[in-house]
């Protein structure tokens, strides 16, 4: 469990028109289309972040979660309706935009950042965008994620690329949180000096266990570190939590589910959870990221099948 801090990215949306499925759902007109209108308008700016609220510990204390429910309710999900063609594109295009691209391992290099920047900026190849007519939407992911040691090679690599996508680190003890406060403090202070505009910051999850609760703006699923991620029970219930906090307060938290999301089916169902249970105004990187590293692979070799009708080779895709 942690927190991002908010970013002021402007970013790609879908069409603002909808269209239903046969269960009555909603769903996004394809890019291009006279519903949709060919264009995706800008993301609205961060108006600003959570100020947060008087804790209430007796709200927090009837908060009570029916685990059976939830979990039948998640298996329910899996089975939602799909999108074909030029509909499953715009979904993915969408789950691009949303994407912390992320690299967390021991053995991080310059090089292998620059590598990572560069398909932050580049998603999706050129050629592949213009036969979808996107290619001029400017269509990147949300944010590029790397270690506090990493972090001026990110902001250099993306400065000389020539693009404005922030930097997010994480720090306060990343994985475990297990660090002094003034550790945490101090290195999330280096992280911002070096450039980073968003922190994901990792809490002692004792202070959780032992009831000491405190805001944030964005809310994760974990670390993406651990045994067992980003599920969809998981989801449901935090983002239930978040609607709550939405009605009681006015302020929109974001959320973010990490580590395990590997495929294009699973972001689709990670976006359309997110719209039915929070709403299309969630559906924006403001509030909204999905934290994966492979992610972005399997989305670009589906819009590749999309495009052309074949899956791709190793040699035509890029890979970081």
């Amino acid at each position: 469990m942690g927190s991002v801090l908010a970013s002021w990215r402007r970013g790609p949306e879908l069409p603002a028109h909808a269209r239903r499925d046969r269960q009555g759902r909603s769903l996004p007109a394809p890019p291009g289309s006279a519903a949709g209108g060919g264009e995706l308008p800008a993301a609205p700016i961060m108006a600003g972040r959570n100020p947060g609220t008087k804790l209430e510990l007796g709200w927090i204390s009837k908060v009570h979660v029916n685990r059976p429910a939830v979990v039948r309710h998640a298996e329910q999900i899996k089975k939602w309706r799909t999108v074909k063609g030029n509909w499953q594109a715009a979904w993915l295009l969408k789950a691009v935009t949303c994407i912390d691209l992320t690299t967390l391992s021991g053995d991080d290099t310059p090089s292998n950042v620059h590598r990572l920047c560069f398909k932050a900026k580049h998603p999706i190849r050129e050629d592949l965008l213009k036969a979808l007519d996107m290619h001029d939407k400017g269509i990147t992911v949300a944010a590029v994620c790397v270690y506090p040691a990493r972090v001026i090679d990110a902001v250099n690599a993306l400065m000389a690329a020539g693009c404005d996508i922030p930097v997010a680190s994480v720090a306060a003890g990343f994985p475990s949180g297990q660090t002094p406060l003034e550790t945490k403090l101090a290195e999330i202070r280096l992280a911002v000096q070096y450039g980073a505009r968003e922190i994901d910051i990792v809490i002692s999850r004792s202070l959780v266990l032992a009831g000491q609760w405190e805001g944030s703006d964005f809310i994760k699923t974990s670390t993406g570190k651990e045994v067992e991620n980003a599920t969809f029970p998981v989801g449901v219930v935090m983002m239930r939590a978040i609607r709550e906090y939405y009605w009681q307060t006015g302020n929109k938290v974001g959320f973010k589910p990490a580590g395990g999301i590997r495929t294009a089916k699973d972001a689709i169902t990670w976006l359309m959870l997110v719209k039915d249970e929070l709403g299309v105004e969630w559906l924006k990187p403001e509030l909204f990221r999905l934290g994966a590293s492979s992610l972005l692979e399997d989305i670009e070799k589906q819009i590749f099948y999309h495009v052309t009708g074949t899956y791709p080779l190793l040699h035509d895709l890029a890979t970081v």
